[in-house]
């Protein structure tokens, strides 16, 4: 992602592929490092907030493909392999194109794996699990929750093992009051 890797593309040409209030916050963000930056979106208008939509446009070293989706990355076969570019296909022509860059944002949304929790977990109505306020604990005890399937504001690295962390201790102190309450039963 761009919060990520963003500072490996100062000062070159990168791509982020999406429409969406992800798309548009890691162009905005890398319009900052990057050289240019050219937002392709397979849609004739964004998905993305309005307000993110006027930034986006009033910032001068963002280009929009519109009607456009990646039909291939391009890069050098050598060691170290390199991005050289994107192949657009243009949703309603179907002709492709080329646009040179060193580096590819996708931002095209994100799902969180919950199928197996579904009728067992509460949810929020995004989709992602619910989880009590400042806790991993979630609406069945015993069991804590952390990462992408309870993170829909970060999504990074980072922050699901700072939240895997969390639910450990939190599980650990969990099993220590079972672990009391059969010593007191004895």
């Amino acid at each position: 992602c761009a919060t990520c890797d963003g500072f490996f593309y100062k000062g070159k040409d990168v791509v982020v592929v999406g429409g969406g209030n992800t798309a548009v916050e890691e162009a905005l963000y890398l319009s900052k490092i990057a050289r240019s930056v050219t937002l392709v979106h397979r849609r004739d208008e964004l998905r993305s907030e309005k307000i993110l939509q006027d930034r986006l446009m009033k910032t001068g070293n963002i280009t929009v493909r519109w009607n456009a989706a990646i039909d291939e990355i391009l890069g050098t076969g050598g060691f170290p392999k390199a991005v050289t570019g994107v192949r657009v296909k243009d949703t309603k022509t179907g002709e492709t194109s080329e646009i040179a860059c060193e580096g590819v944002f996708i931002a095209i949304g994100h799902a969180p794996a919950v199928e197996l929790f579904k009728g067992q977990l509460d949810m929020k109505p995004s989709g992602y699990l619910w989880t009590a306020p400042d806790s991993t604990r979630t609406s069945l005890t015993g069991v804590f929750a952390a990462g992408d399937v309870t993170d829909e504001t970060y999504r990074q690295a980072v922050t699901a093992a700072g939240m895997g962390c969390m639910a450990a201790l939190e599980a650990e102190r969990y099993l220590a009051t079972i672990e009391q309450g059969r010593e007191a039963a004895e």
